[in-house]
This record gives structure tokens, sequence and C-alpha cells, in this order.
């Protein structure tokens, strides 16, 4: 091979590699835009239904449907994101935030509202670090998914049962755990969102993934939150 040749093939992998990047780096600026939004919904309606005390007691027969439903949304969109449209993933999505909105405007009506800022401020950098940590480490990650999903399934069998024994230190134990398990879900989390990225994908692809992705930080940044919520709220 001439050096000639040899040039043009280099520059050909540098040009290929570039391109890459740049639509990686644009396809995780969309998954991140869409968790931002859907967190700005989420706080502006619950702020909307706190802040109106008819519309709060209105709702409140209709509570644990507001929790509920989102839920069963979660569920709809793991199952039927690759069958459903572009619009229509989009439309679940911010219809999941905005119910959330309602069911979070109990914590708004709990705890004080420079608690519940402190907290998402700290929320904000502890997620911010180990999603950086997980899109920039060359360490594989995988093996975090048993250990994390294990611990997940723990944390949510110790809550139900602490709904019936009401105990303070279960509680205090709970959301301990579920800081240490949030926070690795977050690195973990994104870290496969990255590697689904695929070069060339269509629009409608590329957005549902997309959305999917944003679905998966969403809940793990709102987690996070809860549990240092527990933790570290002043409440009212």
């Amino acid at each position: 091979m001439s050096d000639r040749s040899k040039n043009r093939t280099i520059l050909g992998v540098e040009r290929s590699a570039l391109a890459y990047s740049e639509g990686l780096r644009t396809y995780m600026l969309g998954v991140y835009n869409y968790m931002a939004l859907a967190l700005g919904l989420t706080g502006g309606v619950a702020l909307l239904v706190v802040s109106s005390p008819a519309l709060f007691h209105a709702l409140q027969p209709f509570m644990l449907l507001f929790i509920i439903a989102p839920i069963a949304l979660v569920f709809f969109l793991s199952f039927r994101i690759n069958a459903i449209q572009y619009s229509t993933a989009q439309m679940i999505f911010w219809l999941y935030a905005a119910l959330n909105g309602v069911a979070f405007s109990v914590i708004f009506a709990v705890y004080t509202y420079e608690s519940i800022a402190r907290v998402f401020f700290i929320t904000a950098g502890m997620f911010a670090a180990m999603s950086l940590y997980g899109y920039t480490t060359k360490k594989d990650l995988t093996a975090w998914g048993s250990f994390l999903f294990m611990g997940l399934l723990g944390i949510i069998i110790a809550s139900i049962v602490n709904i019936f024994v009401a105990s303070s230190m279960l509680q205090f134990l709970v959301s301990i755990a579920g800081v240490i398990i949030f926070t690795g879900l977050t690195a973990y989390d994104t870290q496969n969102i990255k590697d689904t990225y695929v070069e060339g994908s269509s629009t409608e692809i590329a957005g549902k993934r997309a959305i999917f992705g944003a679905l998966r930080l969403y809940l793990d940044f709102i987690n996070l939150f809860l549990m240092m919520l527990r933790l570290m709220g002043d409440r009212r």
C-alpha cells in the first residue's frame, strides 16, 4: 500500500470516528434534555397543585390513582417502546412526568421548600458526577447490573414490609441503601444508554431510544432524590 493510500485510510478512519463521536454526543444530549424537561414538568405540576389548596384537596381522594398510573405507564413504555410511534412515546413520556407531578405535590406539602431545594441540588450534583463517570469510564459496568437489581428488589420488599411495621430504623436503612443503589444505577444506566447508540439510526428509532433512556435516568434521579429527602429533608 502506498503512503498516499495509507494516509487516505487513516483520514477515513478519523472522519468516521469523529462522525460517531459527534452523533453520540448529540444523542446523549437529547437524552439529558428529555430528562431535564421531564423533571421540570414534574416539579412545575407539583408546585401548581400544592399552591392551590382547593385543587390539592380535591385531588386527595384520587392520589392513589396518580401513584399507580405512572407506574403503569413505565411498564407500558418498557415493553412497547419499539412497537409504538415516536410521537406516541413522547406523549406518554410527558403524561408520565405530569402525573408524577400530581403525586409529588404531597412531598411539597410535607417538606419545606428550602429543604426540597437543598436536597434537589445535592442530588443533582451526585447524579451529574455518577452519570459523567458512567459516560467516560472505560470500565465495563455490566457486572454491576445483577448486584444493583437484587439491591433494588431488596429495597422494594423492605419498603412494603415497613408499611406494616412502620419502623423508623428500617426506613433509615432503606434510605441509605437506596442512595447507594440509585447512585450506582445512574452510572450503570448511563453507560448502558451510551452503548445502545447506533450510528445512522433513523430519527424515529433514535428518538424512541432517547426517550426510553431519559425515562431510565429520570427514574434514577427521582428515586435518589426521594431517598436523600427522607434522610435530609425538613418536615413542616
